[in-house]
């Protein structure tokens, strides 16, 4: 069957597709996946790993320490370290995150995506290898290792964006990188069930070698298995290879010249999804970050159940990560909606029900399973903006999807960053009714973001996106 789809209001494109989850870009799809999955393991898992690595109140040696007690902090060394710097230590992934942003957004444009995703989740996963010597060596060795991870992982989680250029039929956008980008969802959920079994069989040092293990695994398969253009690659078949080419004819590719960085200052489209991106970012943080603290708060659990309950969002947020992404191809497929109102739409979702829940949260939820419900509803339906802002700027400009993607993550993640402190402020005044201000100010910021998208927002690519144009033949 032929399909003719509205790619923006000038182009529109026939072609014939591929069998989808049979086909060489779907392997690679979840490749990506799994990639991400492990990716996301390595930085979650400190923040429970940290519990086993930090003293107890009695001095090391104690007289009457068991055997037992002995051989338990021969498996899990651990460390007297402060409140102050177990902070320092978790938040300073984030650092070596925000500086890669914006250049690895460039250099994504302009040099290979298989070696610069391959080297950097090696190098996020022999950071994770290291860093039970690190902590042994002391704090700073840690917290330097900690950055040079946030290195490796900023870099892939902007790269890997740029695989869907040469690699995505218009029409397999959406579903494709909602695929991929789901492993983000599901590696948190993995690192909160695994890390405490691990911890208590066979200490917490293991946490890190099995994941770190499993990211050179994977970085190294990536490298033998990925190649930057469909064409080059040697087991792609000739129906798959000339579907993606024929139907990325009309694309424009970077020619390596100077940004239009005046152009994009002016666009109001971009600052749309830049707004957008800031708001998203901040009702994930505030939802992820402080979903344990809210969980303690109302529902008075323990530990162990605080974090099984804490990885449910995660879970419903991967099954629905991947759905969004079939079901926004179906209406572009079907010819039903244009580029534009699918992009508005589920941004639309994506916004304004996390809000919604969050509201019903504080004011709804009178016992535990109301409780756990709308918590997951707030948590989850944020992943509806996965084929809306987050997709966006392929749209707009792929020749310089990258370098955008690279900016827009950035101001998402100033507004996580912002929206984390300010929560902390904030429960730190008042903790048991501070939670209606957290999310009425989260709620505000999402109808503010999302109004000035829907009024400028657009899915065409922009003028100063077509300068000199090549197309791919």
């Amino acid at each position: 069957m032929f399909y003719l789809s509205c790619v923006n209001k000038r182009h529109f494109l026939f072609y014939s597709p591929a069998p989808s989850f049979c086909s060489l870009r779907y392997g690679l799809c979840l490749l990506l996946h799994f990639c991400n999955v492990v990716m996301m393991s390595q930085r979650m898992c400190l923040s429970l790993t940290v519990v086993a690595m930090v003293n107890s109140t009695e001095p090391h040696g104690w007289p009457n320490t068991s055997t037992k007690d002995l051989l338990d902090n021969i498996k899990n060394p651990r460390y007297n370290w402060s409140p102050e710097i177990r902070g320092v230590i978790l938040s300073s992934i984030l650092y070596g995150m925000l500086i890669v942003k914006i250049p690895v957004g460039y250099l994504s444009g302009i040099y290979s995506i298989r070696k610069m995703v391959s080297c950097a989740l090696i190098l996020s996963s022999l950071s994770s290898l290291l860093i039970p010597l690190a902590a042994d060596a002391g704090e700073m060795p840690l917290i330097a290792c900690r950055v040079v991870q946030g290195l490796g992982q900023g870099t892939v989680s902007i790269a890997q964006h740029m695989v869907w250029v040469k690699w995505a039929p218009p029409l397999e956008r959406g579903r494709l990188t909602s695929l991929s980008v789901s492993g983000l969802m599901l590696g948190p959920f993995i690192a909160l069930l695994a890390t405490g079994f691990i911890c208590q069989a066979l200490g917490w040092p293991f946490v890190f070698y099995i994941f770190g293990a499993c990211g050179c695994a994977l970085g190294l398969f990536w490298f033998i298995l990925f190649y930057d253009d469909p064409k080059d690659h040697p087991c792609i078949s000739v129906d798959e290879k000339e579907l993606i080419t024929s139907s990325l004819m009309a694309q424009v590719t970077s020619s390596g010249q100077s940004l239009p960085i005046k152009a994009m200052l002016k666009s109001l489209p971009l600052w749309a999804i830049s707004l957008g991106c800031f708001a998203f970012s901040w009702t994930n943080h505030v939802m992820f970050l402080y979903s344990p603290t809210f969980i303690s708060s109302r529902l008075h659990v323990n530990v162990t159940e605080n974090g099984l309950l804490s990885a449910l969002p995660y879970l419903f947020s991967w099954v629905l990560g991947i759905l969004v992404g079939q079901v926004a191809d179906l209406f572009l497929s079907r010819n039903m909606f244009c580029v534009t109102t699918i992009r508005k739409l589920f941004t639309t979702l994506g916004l304004l029900l996390p809000s919604l829940f969050g509201i019903c949260l504080c004011h709804l939820s009178s016992g535990f399973h109301s409780t756990i419900i709308f918590l997951i509803l707030a948590s989850a339906t944020s992943v509806f903006c996965i084929v809306g802002i987050l997709i966006n700027p392929l749209d707009i400009a792929p020749r310089y999807y990258g370098f955008l993607k690279g900016v827009t993550v950035l101001i998402g993640m100033t507004g996580g960053l912002t929206s984390s402190t300010l929560a902390g402020i904030i429960l730190n005044r008042d903790p048991e009714s501070s939670w209606s201000k957290i999310f009425f100010l989260m709620a505000a910021i999402n109808i503010i973001s999302l109004t000035f998208y829907l009024i400028f927002a657009k899915a065409e690519i922009q003028d100063w996106a077509k300068e000199k144009q090549h197309t791919r033949l």
